[in-house]
């Protein structure tokens, strides 16, 4: 029998993908301004940010199936949160154009991947 392993390189591929998303929250936030609201702002950001990937790498840890998911909930949770600090700060002009647009790119694309993942998830374990 051969084994198919390209379920495993889409998941190794989805977490480089994920980790590069959060060094680029990270860069995203060094270069806003430092001006008392956009600090508030990217503090947030950071922390949601950051929580994709911490929980998206927790889920491999799970001692369960419906812990796993609920890790791949709470990482969606978080992208979602993040899209919304990075749309502010894009409409509130605190920060450029260009890089908010191609994080807001990556985090939509992000999300679908999520919300994909946890319904693949969920009709295979007919939650």
């Amino acid at each position: 029998m051969i084994k198919d392993n390209s379920n495993e390189k889409r998941r190794q591929e989805f977490k480089r993908r994920v980790y590069r998303l959060m060094l680029d929250i990270i860069k995203f936030c060094e270069s806003l301004p430092k001006d008392f609201v956009t600090r508030k702002i990217a503090e947030q950001l950071i922390r949601s940010g950051t929580s994709i990937g911490a929980n998206y790498f927790e889920a491999f840890s799970s001692s369960s199936k419906k812990e796993f998911v609920n890790y791949f909930h709470i990482s969606l949770k978080s992208n979602n949160e993040s899209l919304f600090w990075v749309c502010l700060l894009r409409d509130a002009k605190k920060c450029r154009s260009d890089l908010s647009e191609k994080l807001i790119e990556e985090l939509k694309e992000t999300a679908k991947i999520f919300a994909s993942s946890i319904l693949t998830m969920k009709n295979k374990r007919n939650i």
